[in-house]
C-alpha cells in the first residue's frame, strides 16, 4: 500500500504542478477567460487515464492462462521502463518545467481553440497514463501474494488525493517545500519498487514459458518470511519482495537497482543539478 500510496503521490504532484502552473500563468497573465480550456484538457486526461486502467485491469481476464502471465510480464517491464524515464526526466527538467509550460502555453493560446486543451491534456495525460500503467503493474505484483487488490489502489487513491491538496496549497501559497528534494528521495525509492515490479514481470513471463528458469531458485526464504505473514505482506506490498526467488529474477533486480541507482546518483551529482537541487519552488499566487 506504501508504495502505491508513493507513486500516487509522486505522479499525481507532477501532474498537480503543471495544472497549477498552468493556470496561474493564465490568471497573472490577464487571459483567466481560457481556464475553461485547461480544465477540459485535464478532465479528458483523466478520462483517457482511467479508462487506460480499466481495459489494463479488465481486459485480460477471459484470455488463457499463459496469455494473462505473458501480457503482464511484457507491460510490467514496460512500466518498469516508463517510469525510469520519468524518474531520470523530473531530475533533468523540473527547473525549467515551469518556463517550458508557459511558453507553450503562450503558443497555444495564439493557435487557436482547442490548443490550451491540448497542452493540458499532453501535460496531465503523459502522468496519469504512466500512473495508470505502473499502478496496475505494482497492484498485480502486490496482489501475487495477498489476492486483493484494494488496499494497493487505496493506497494510490490516498497518494493522488494528497498531491491535489498539496498542488491546492501550492497555488494559495500555503506550502513551499524543496521539490527537488521530494523528487530525488521520490526517485530512489521508486527505483527499488520498480526493481520489485521488473522482478515479477520476470516471474510471469517464465510462468507464461518465454523465458527458462522457473525452477531455479536463487533463494527460497518461505520457512523464515512466509508470504502470508503480515511482514511478509509488507515486504511485498512496499518492494514486491518475493520470498522463492529464481536466479533469473534476483539477477534482474540486482543488475537493475545497482545500475539505475547509480547513473540516478550520479545525474544528481552533476555541477549543473547543482543548482536546482538546492531550489525551492515558489508557489503561484492566486489572484
Amino acid at each position: 500500500m506504501f508504495a502505491n500510496y508513493l507513486i500516487g503521490l509522486r505522479e499525481g504532484l507532477e501532474a498537480s504542478l503543471m495544472v497549477v502552473i498552468l493556470i496561474a500563468y493564465l490568471v497573472r497573465s490577464g487571459r483567466r477567460h481560457l481556464l475553461p480550456r485547461i480544465w477540459a484538457g485535464v478532465a479528458a486526461a483523466v478520462v483517457v487515464s482511467l479508462t487506460f486502467g480499466a481495459l489494463l485491469t479488465w481486459g485480460p481476464r477471459r484470455l488463457t492462462f499463459q496469455a494473462q502471465e505473458a501480457i503482464g510480464g511484457t507491460l510490467s517491464i514496460v512500466a518498469v521502463a516508463f517510469v525510469t524515464w520519468m524518474v531520470f526526466w523530473m531530475a533533468s527538467h523540473a527547473r525549467g518545467l515551469s518556463g517550458e509550460l508557459r511558453g507553450r502555453i503562450d503558443v497555444a493560446a495564439e493557435a487557436g481553440r482547442f490548443s490550451l486543451v491540448l497542452v493540458a491534456f499532453l501535460a496531465v495525460g503523459r502522468e496519469g497514463l504512466e500512473t495508470a500503467l505502473f499502478l496496475w503493474a505494482a497492484t498485480q505484483a502486490a496482489a501475487g501474494t495477498t489476492g486483493s487488490t484494494s488496499a494497493p489502489l487505496l493506497g494510490a487513491l490516498l497518494g493522488i488525493l494528497t498531491a491535489v491538496v498539496m498542488g491546492i496549497a501550492f497555488y494559495t501559497g500555503a506550502l513551499r517545500i524543496n521539490l527537488s528534494k521530494f523528487f530525488t528521495w521520490t526517485g530512489i525509492i521508486l527505483i527499488v519498487v520498480a526493481g520489485g515490479v521488473l522482478a515479477y514481470g520476470i516471474h510471469d513471463l517464465q510462468e507464461a514459458a518465454i523465458l527458462p528458469g522457473l525452477g531455479n531458485l536463487a533463494f527460497d526464504v518461505s520457512a523464515t518470511i512466509p508470504p502470508t505473514s503480515w511482514y511478509g505482506t509488507l515486504l511485498k506490498g512496499v518492494f514486491n519482495f518475493s520470498p522463492a526467488t529464481t536466479w533469473l529474477e534476483a539477477i534482474a533486480w540486482t543488475a537493475y537497482v545497482g545500475t539505475t541507482l547509480f547513473f540516478f546518483l550520479r545525474h544528481l551529482h552533476r555541477p549543473t543539478s547543482a543548482t536546482a537541487r538546492n531550489t525551492v519552488v515558489p508557489a503561484p499566487v492566486a489572484a
